[in-house]
């Protein structure tokens, strides 16, 4: 690599040399969701996944499009989003941190680089994701806490919550508790956990992690506002298995929680674990 593309590199500026032959890199990223229309690009509204595919355009010169491992609701926030793209760009991984970051906007950080196989995908060789929801329970709202926690002043039973999540554990389908998904498409997904705690240093706090082979549109969503419901004591433990099996009334429909108190904190790839060994700028 001559001084000059270091230069450029350094100063996240478009390679100036021809491109090598072309390499997929991941990205783990975070971000916070509040003013943007969910992760998938769209033409009107501002995305995630379109602010990371402008800076990466401004870095190597390309217009590239991107993968993301799952497509967060607009309002929602990430941790360890993951996304790949393929590049023909000379940077070392290193800048790949460095400069993105200096062309993102304060609200979207890439945490780490690395180069994948060519087979890698993002979301095809996803086999884990694990989301959190947040819960603000007590009789006052936080001005800190409104773009990430929802805010209920009902005081939640989470004993209860968490003997009702049971019956989301497990393969099952999903549909019931889907917006929109395609009467022709599975909604069979595996969850692997739903777990309700509240956090240990902050007891007004409620802590709703679920991990999954994946999601449907709004499911998490919607499945924490029926637990919510049960805590609150406006439903029975079992009335989730009732909504599971489409069988709760017209009436006691729930609509979705806020999609601030969500985010993705991580996924996991069996095969790719040991390559996505995520690396900043030290060391490399």
């Amino acid at each position: 690599m001559t001084s000059q593309c270091r230069r450029n590199a350094a100063a996240g500026r478009p390679d100036t040399v021809a491109p090598t032959a072309p390499r997929r890199i991941a990205l783990l990223t975070a971000y916070d969701g509040a003013g943007y229309a969910g992760f998938q690009w769209q033409a009107n509204a501002p995305t995630i996944q379109g602010e990371l595919e402008s800076a990466i355009a401004r870095l190597t010169g390309a217009k590239i499009r991107i993968r993301g491992a799952s497509r967060t609701d607009a309002g929602a926030h990430a941790e360890g989003q993951v996304v790949d793209f393929l590049t023909g760009s000379r940077h070392p991984q290193r800048v790949f941190v460095s400069a993105l970051n200096h062309y993102l906007p304060d609200a979207v950080r890439v945490l780490g680089a690395v180069a994948v196989p060519d087979g890698f995908h993002a979301r095809r060789a996803a086999a884990r994701r694990c989301y959190r929801y947040r819960i603000l329970n007590r009789p006052t709202p936080s001005p800190l806490l409104r773009h990430t926690h929802h805010w209920e002043p009902a005081p939640l039973d989470t004993d209860a919550m968490g003997r009702a999540a049971a019956a989301l554990v497990g393969i099952r389908d999903f549909r019931q508790l889907a917006t929109g998904h395609p009467p022709d498409r599975s909604a069979v997904r595996q969850v692997f956990a739903w777990q309700i705690t509240r956090h240990p240093a902050a007891k007004d706090v409620i802590i709703i992690d679920c991990c999954a082979s994946g999601f449907l549109r709004h499911q998490i969503r919607r499945a924490n506002a029926v637990l919510s419901a049960i805590g609150k004591g406006d439903l029975p433990v079992h009335a989730m298995a009732e909504a599971l099996a489409g069988r709760l009334s017209q009436r006691r429909q729930i609509a979705p929680l806020p999609a601030k108190g969500l985010c993705l904190m991580s996924v996991s790839y069996p095969g790719y674990d040991h390559l996505l060994q995520f690396k900043g700028c030290e060391g490399l």
